[in-house]
């Protein structure tokens, strides 16, 4: 007899216990089923905050009208229920575009706040048509080395007023590296870039407008400046070699001279070619020069420079 008390005493007890936990589980499920029936209904499908406006703020070029299709937000969708990390991702996909946020302003507009990327300089990459012929593929790289293609004209808020003749051509760069939306890693590029960078900011900004930034030596980068001047650069403390060149041409201005060619990469004895002050150097041909007795000026403790 006690041994078939106990037995329904437990199975009383167990029944009780599946009971009160199924009636949990039942209770937190139609719980969250209403909650989430209610959620839609006020919040994800409720006209009230369908979105009216697409309100478009950046500090480029690029027209608000185009950023609005890249973000591919339509007028009438649920402002609540819009998925913000898909276009955020959308708009970061473009190369153009640097950083992306996004806010929401209830009841009705989603406001998008764009940061493009600025070109520091141009890639001219010769490549077959595909119909027989050889065109110049342009490409655009910004100071973080991040490549991308010129902004088209139709996608632009105003008429094209600075041509890519104003951006210095990066020279040496691997058809294997421009792929629009990557990064330039090869590290004579990468101090190239900071060398434009480092240019716009330094003593000598103002004075000659770079040209031509030759990366092709792996160790040194060769600039060619609008003036005709061609100099060397070291991969290393570019801005001591860009205040050497400041000293190095005040004092060819001294001696009423234009320079020819500097080799900033060397730190003792820099050579300088010197170039008569009337004389301009001929676009298809290497600039003719006059070599003037040879001296040595010294331009810091232990840096001396010999000139020609």
């Amino acid at each position: 007899m006690r041994s078939d008390q106990v037995r329904k005493l437990r199975l009383r007890v167990g029944a009780m216990a599946f009971g009160a936990l199924f009636g949990t589980v039942f209770s937190v499920y139609v719980l969250w089923r209403g909650g989430d029936w209610l959620l839609n209904k006020l919040a994800y499908e409720n006209p009230a905050f369908a979105i009216k406006e697409v309100e478009v703020q950046s500090d480029g070029v690029i027209s608000t009208d185009q950023l609005r299709r890249w973000a591919n937000v339509k007028t009438g969708e649920n402002l609540l229920a819009l998925d913000l990390a898909r276009v955020k991702r959308d708009l970061e996909m473009v190369p153009m575009i640097a950083t992306v946020s996004l806010e929401r302003v209830l009841p009705h507009t989603l406001r998008i706040r764009v940061t493009e990327r600025e070109a520091v300089a141009q890639v001219n990459l010769p490549r077959t048509k595909p119909g027989g012929g050889v065109e110049v593929a342009v490409y655009h790289v910004d100071a973080q080395g991040f490549v991308m293609l010129p902004v088209d004209p139709r996608q632009r808020t105003s008429p094209l007023v600075q041509t890519d003749d104003a951006l210095p051509i990066l020279a040496g760069v691997s058809a294997n590296d421009l792929q629009p939306g990557r990064q330039i890693t090869s590290p004579p590029a990468v101090a190239a870039l900071n060398l434009i960078s480092q240019f716009a900011l330094s003593p000598m900004a103002g004075l000659v407008d770079l040209r031509r930034v030759d990366v092709t030596a792996p160790d040194v980068i060769v600039v060619t400046t609008g003036q005709g001047s061609e100099v060397t650069f070291g991969l290393r403390d570019l801005d001591r070699q860009l205040s050497r060149w400041r000293e190095i041409h005040e004092f060819g201005l001294k001696m009423r001279r234009n320079v020819a060619f500097i080799d900033l990469a060397v730190s003792n004895n820099v050579p300088v070619r010197w170039l008569e002050a009337n004389i301009s150097p001929a676009p298809a041909k290497p600039a003719t020069w006059k070599p003037i007795s040879v001296t040595t000026m010294t331009f810091g403790p232990g840096v001396t420079c010999a000139i020609a």
